[in-house]
């Protein structure tokens, strides 16, 4: 995404990472001159996406420990939009109060939601899955109806795998699919 973000250096870049985990792509995209929102449920994971990036010398990134949904949902009342979005969803999970994550249910509307948080000049909007039900096929549908369907653009899908050299073999690892504007 940093050849994206550094087309578009004249302005500037605000990126929202959801299910961001321990900050790989939130320092990537702040490395690159980008704004980050860093959203994680986890207080313990967040500590470390912090640590990570101290060490990295990423300053321009805003943590935020909370629902990813809830937090959208937010951010779409106070009218906080971004420029790309990231998002590596879990196959399952739990929020604090009992909410219920599944993948298969759920990502289809969250998808929908943070349609909702997109620029007037959005860049991409790219999907992590490691969850086997998903094919990245079924990635790239639901992106293609809710982000190529209203701005256009263009939508890349694929497995993502680990190549063992010894047995030259790919061992599967989940899908990706991204939706880019331009």
């Amino acid at each position: 995404m940093s050849g994206i973000i550094n087309k578009n250096n004249n302005r500037e870049i605000n990126i929202l990472n959801l299910f961001a985990y321990t900050g790989g792509a939130s320092l990537a995209c702040a490395k690159v001159g980008a704004n980050v929102c860093h959203v994680d449920a986890q207080k313990n994971i967040i500590n470390m996406a912090k640590r990570n990036a101290e060490l990295s010398g990423a300053h321009n990134i805003r943590y935020i420990v909370d629902d990813c949904a809830k937090f959208v949902a937010r951010e779409i009342r106070r009218g906080k939009k971004y420029d790309g979005i990231i998002l590596d969803p879990p196959s399952y999970g739990r929020g604090a109060n009992g909410e219920m994550w599944k993948i298969e249910d759920n990502l289809f509307d969250l998808l929908k939601l943070i349609s909702g948080v997109l620029s007037d000049e959005p860049l991409f909007v790219l999907l992590n899955l490691y969850t086997a039900g998903l094919a990245p096929s079924c990635a790239g549908y639901m992106l293609s109806l809710i982000f190529k369907e209203k701005y256009g653009g263009t939508v890349e899908s694929d497995e993502i795998g680990i190549f063992a050299e010894s047995s030259r073999a790919a061992f599967p690892c989940g899908a990706f699919s991204r939706w880019v504007y331009k």
